[in-house]
């Protein structure tokens, strides 16, 4: 499944007018840094900046941002989920709480954290790809289900279930 990840190039635009401001280089150095790989100096940066102005919302995103592209699940879920507790009227926060869901296979989570982002923001046109994302392979899931459970095969559902099958192995990112 392909649940695009917001890129740290992009996140003074997603957040401009949401955040009170940080340090005016702050992001942008951290960002060049993360750019050039210098990853964990860029982590560091913005937790140096965040220890200033801990309430910052952009720092806080970015933060998460980069948790979540090193793979430091834990760590985003919890910035992820302190942000909409804070800002719950923002849908950002709650689409990569989806990303990191349904990357786990949690898929009725990362459901309802895209259903949420929908209600703040319904023309939200990341959440609205990974929540299309999402319902093909919890589509997938209930007719994997049903053929479980059923008594005699099916032939429609097994074709169902291939084709399906093949749309969320289209929809899985290479690496």
């Amino acid at each position: 499944m392909r649940l695009p990840l917001p890129t740290l190039a992009l996140l003074g635009a997603l957040l401009a007018t949401a955040a009170l401001p940080a340090r005016a280089n702050d992001l942008p150095s951290a960002q060049r840094l993360w750019l050039a790989g210098q990853k964990t100096q860029a982590v560091e940066q913005v937790e140096q900046a965040l220890q200033r102005t801990p309430d910052d919302l952009q720092l806080r995103f970015a933060l998460g941002v980069m948790r979540m592209e090193l793979g430091d699940r834990a760590k985003a879920l919890e910035i992820f989920t302190r942000l909409t507790q804070d800002f719950p009227d923002l849908a950002d926060p709650y689409n990569n709480l989806a990303v990191l869901h349904a990357a786990a296979g949690e898929l009725d989570q990362a459901k309802a954290a895209l259903d949420q982002a929908l209600r703040v923001q319904p023309d939200h046109a990341q959440a609205q790809e990974n929540l299309g994302d999402v319902l093909v392979r919890l589509a997938l899931r209930a007719y994997q289900h049903a053929q479980k459970v059923s008594i005699a095969p099916s032939d429609a559902l097994a074709a169902k279930i291939s084709r399906t099958l093949a749309l969320t192995r289209e929809l899985t990112p290479k690496r």
